[in-house]
């Protein structure tokens, strides 16, 4: 069967519309790299104060350093596990935050004026201010949950709560899955296969947002650091806390600090998850290759070179573990297992695309 991404001569929109909306991807990825950098750096709980206007200006004295140095001094954080910083470590960890803050700040801006620009040139059709409208919508969620996420870290614990930040990362992969549906839409992405292969495309779909969500436990449980060991477990395919039956409580599952059951648990299922992933893909491109072009062979080499990418990153994160996860190694693997669950979510929406035409 043949396949084909349609380039048509003429777009629904212009080509200045089409490169703002890709910037605009560009720019809501890089804000979730931003929040893993933050994350991995402990970041996250340096600013305790969320001043929208006021808090795009950062300390620019002595005075005003020390004072945001004393706000970050009351919390659990500082007290718990930063007691011996400095006012310069105070600034790295502060930096990361705040342009965190700022690049999210920044696309609002850079999505705002062109919006009203177009708009008011009656270059927006109702069907694009409808999805840019979910993605607004969905940013200012994202937004809140990450708020009520940082005030979780700021009270008896000094790390934010797992489950909230888990919240935060799903809000954020959502934004920029109603991008990427945006942006297929006015580059007119349209591919074509058998509706049999179309199914093996949800399935791994459906898998991969699942494994987004085990990512964002592992990292909100430092789960990681526990298991610094490959293809085992610390010696064990299936740690011995998995099987004991009084431990599967929902308790444990909220004490992650305190007891490894949850740790344990949600590592063993991203690990699970992983490998299907990685079968489901391959599977795939062998599925489908027969039934596309050469042109189009591009968007199934894509996600299989990414998954490929994606499992080794994972294992040499785990295996660099020396009590805290690497940063590099950890973004990458970050970044590469987005890019792998949108490449997915373009190859999927292509598919269904073309299929609504016949």
């Amino acid at each position: 069967m043949e396949t084909t991404i349609m380039k048509q001569n003429h777009y629904k929109y212009t080509k200045v519309i089409r490169v703002w909306l890709f910037i605009g991807l560009i720019m809501l990825v890089g804000q979730v790299i931003l929040g893993g950098i933050t994350r991995l750096t402990g970041s996250g709980l340096s600013i305790t104060r969320w001043d929208i206007v006021t808090g795009v200006v950062p300390p620019l004295n002595m005075k005003q350093w020390q004072e945001a140095f004393e706000l970050y001094k009351e919390t659990p954080q500082f007290h718990k596990i930063n007691s011996t910083f400095t006012l310069s470590d105070f600034k790295f960890i502060y930096f990361w935050e705040y342009f965190h803050r700022l690049w999210v700040r920044s696309l609002g801006f850079i999505f705002l004026i062109p919006f009203i620009i177009f708009l008011l040139k009656k270059q927006l059709d109702w069907s694009l201010v409808k999805k840019l409208g979910l993605v607004v919508l969905l940013t200012v969620i994202t937004a809140s949950a990450g708020w009520i996420m940082v005030q979780s870290g700021l009270v008896d614990r000094p790390w934010v709560n797992a489950y909230k930040l888990t919240l935060h990362f799903v809000l954020a992969v959502l934004v920029i899955s109603a991008m990427v549906v945006t942006v297929a839409n006015a580059y007119s992405v349209k591919i074509n296969v058998s509706k049999a292969s179309k199914k093996i495309v949800t399935t791994i779909l459906v898998t991969a947002f699942i494994q987004m969500i085990f990512a964002g436990l592992m990292s909100g449980m430092k789960a990681g650091l526990y298991y610094p060991t490959w293809p085992d477990m610390n010696g064990q395919f299936i740690p011995k806390e998995l099987l004991i039956s009084e431990n599967w409580t929902w308790k444990n599952m909220i004490n992650y600090d305190s007891y490894l059951f949850a740790p344990a648990l949600i590592q063993i299922v991203h690990r699970t998850l992983a490998y299907l992933l990685l079968f489901l893909t391959i599977r795939m491109f062998y599925k489908l290759r027969d039934e596309v072009d050469s042109l189009s062979k591009t968007w199934i080499k894509i996600p299989l070179i990414l998954v490929l990418l994606q499992v080794v990153l994972g294992i040499l994160t785990v295996l660099n573990v020396a009590g805290k996860i690497p940063l590099f190694l950890g973004v990458s693997h970050q970044l590469v297992g987005l890019l792998y669950f949108l490449s997915i979510l373009l190859l999927h929406y292509g598919i269904k695309k073309a299929q609504k035409k016949h």
